[in-house]
C-alpha cells in the first residue's frame, strides 16, 4: 500500500512504522493523540475509487492525515460500496491497533454512512457498526464521522 500525506508526499516507509515514528514524535513533544480512520469512494465512470485516511488529531493543536488511493473496476451497489469502505478502514485499524493499544492512543473507526433513514448509504449502518463494534473498534458514523465524510472526502482524486 503506497500512502502520501495531504500535501501529496510519498510515506515511504511502511505504515506501521511511519505511524509509530509519528506517535514517538508527538509523545516526545507531550502531544497526545487521537486517530481517527475512515476511508470514502467516488464512482467515476467503470471505476470506483477509494480513498482512506488516517487522521491524526493533536489535543488542543489540529491534525493532519496521511492518505491511500486505491481504484477498483468492480461495480457496486450502493450498501456494498459502503461495506467496501468499511472493510478498508477496519483493514488498517487492525493493522495499526497493537501501536495504538502498545502507545495508549485513542483511535476510532469512521463509516460515511448516514444514519438518517432517508438517505440510501443508511441501508449499510447497522452491518457496518456491527462490523466494526465486533472488531473491537469505537464506531462513529456521519454526522460524527468527519474522517470518511471529510477527509477523505477531500482525498478522492
Amino acid at each position: 500500500m503506497k500512502w502520501r500525506k495531504f500535501n501529496g508526499e510519498a510515506i515511504e516507509l511502511p505504515i506501521t512504522e511511519a505511524v509509530e515514528e509519528v506517535i514517538k514524535r508527538e509523545y516526545e513533544n507531550n502531544i497526545r493523540l487521537k486517530v481517527c480512520i475512515g476511508t470514502d469512494s467516488q464512482v467515476k465512470g467503470v471505476e470506483t475509487e477509494f480513498a482512506t485516511v488516517i487522521v491524526f488529531l493533536r489535543e488542543h493543536n489540529g491534525g493532519f492525515m496521511y492518505i491511500h488511493n486505491d481504484r477498483s473496476r468492480q461495480s457496486f451497489h450502493i450498501k456494498e460500496r459502503m461495506l467496501m469502505e468499511v472493510a478498508k478502514s477496519i483493514e488498517v485499524a487492525y493493522e495499526l491497533c497493537p501501536l495504538f493499544i502498545q502507545y495508549d492512543v485513542e483511535m476510532e473507526v469512521h463509516a460515511d454512512i448516514n444514519t438518517n433513514p432517508q438517505f440510501k448509504s443508511n441501508d449499510a449502518l447497522k452491518e457496518a457498526m456491527g462490523y466494526i463494534l465486533g472488531m473491537g473498534f469505537a464506531f462513529k458514523a456521519k454526522p460524527e464521522a468527519f474522517a470518511s465524510s471529510c477527509c477523505a472526502d477531500k482525498a478522492c482524486n
